[in-house]
């Protein structure tokens, strides 16, 4: 932590978030939706610029409170360790298991309302993340110190897949070092193409524009593990390309990155971070080092969570 304060030396902050209703639409996940905004309600009268002299005239208190319904991996967003679990034959029966992180049991302690190797069979609740929510990496804090790697300088817009030998050129090129508890930040100039959408993206747009990671590149998850670095977040929908480009002959995973790091290495993931104006700044300055503070949302159970980052330098 202290090597990230040190990176503080003009006192300019840059917002790493997009606004929650971004990216649009559900252009990007069928299943996830923008925010619901409602108003909440004080009997039959929406508490929205609501006079508290209706109930106590004199009182010259106006009031607004509301409520909203939201997707947590709909926006700029963290992964919780519970986001991606694997069939895994954890007790060397020969029989595979849902498992996750550290060898936390689907059932047992990530809970939803269905077994699905067991007859489909209905669980009774209480369902969620539990040990592996969200809220855990809420209560570590999520602050230290960013380091960005600018794909975008390099590869404009363009559609491809960034392995180990293509990242190392990158990071060389740059002067980038990584270093074991760094937060690793991967700029591809994806969050411009959705502000530029204006909540409005065309269907597949993140399989036709800009870098991903290689997920597929075994010495590319190598070079993960033997970074230590703390956690990895991009401006991209996955932080890996997708599809993958070399899927698996037979048996393996449909997200190998993710697979990677939330569920080997315990690495969180953060998703459709705003990223291109600290970039942008950081190149300028000739430096790629920051202070990030990237809190999610301490909500016990919950698999993912939007989060308002800063970056300060």
């Amino acid at each position: 932590m202290l090597q990230a304060v040190a990176e503080v030396r003009e006192g300019v902050s840059f917002c790493l978030s997009l606004p929650l209703d971004y990216p649009g639409k559900s252009a990007l996940n069928p299943r996830r939706f923008p925010p619901q905004i409602q108003y909440s309600m004080r009997g039959d009268d929406p508490a929205m610029c609501y006079p508290l002299a209706r109930l106590n005239p004199g009182q010259t208190d106006v009031v607004c409170d509301d409520r909203v319904t939201l997707s947590t991996q709909y926006s700029t967003q963290w992964d919780s360790l519970a986001h991606m679990g694997a069939l895994f034959d954890a007790d060397g029966d020969g029989q595979d298991e849902v498992v996750f992180y550290n060898g936390y049991r689907a059932g047992e302690h990530v809970r939803g309302p269905r077994d699905y190797l067991d007859g489909d069979r209905e669980l009774p609740p209480p369902y969620g993340a539990g040990p592996l929510g969200i809220d855990a990496l809420a209560a570590a804090c999520m602050q230290g110190r960013g380091v960005l790697v600018d794909l975008h300088a390099h590869y404009g817009k363009r559609r491809e897949a960034i392995g180990y030998e293509a990242l190392m050129q990158v990071l060389e090129a740059d002067g980038v070092s990584v270093e074991p508890g760094d937060i690793l930040c991967l700029r591809t100039g994806f969050d411009r193409v959705l502000l530029d959408a204006e909540r409005d993206p065309p269907e597949g747009i993140q399989h036709e524009v800009c870098t991903g990671l290689d997920g597929s590149d075994p010495k590319l998850l190598q070079w993960i593990t033997d970074s230590g670095v703390a956690a990895i977040l991009a401006d991209n929908e996955a932080v890996e390309f997708l599809p993958t480009p070399n899927p698996p002959a037979g048996r393996g995973a449909h997200f190998p990155l993710h697979e990677h790091c939330l569920f080997k290495l315990g690495v969180p993931l953060g998703e459709l971070f705003l990223l291109s104006d600290l970039a942008d700044w950081l190149r300028a300055a000739g430096r790629y080092r920051f202070l990030l503070t990237a809190p999610p949302l301490r909500l016990p159970g919950a698999v993912g969570s939007p989060v308002s980052a800063v970056a300060t330098v």
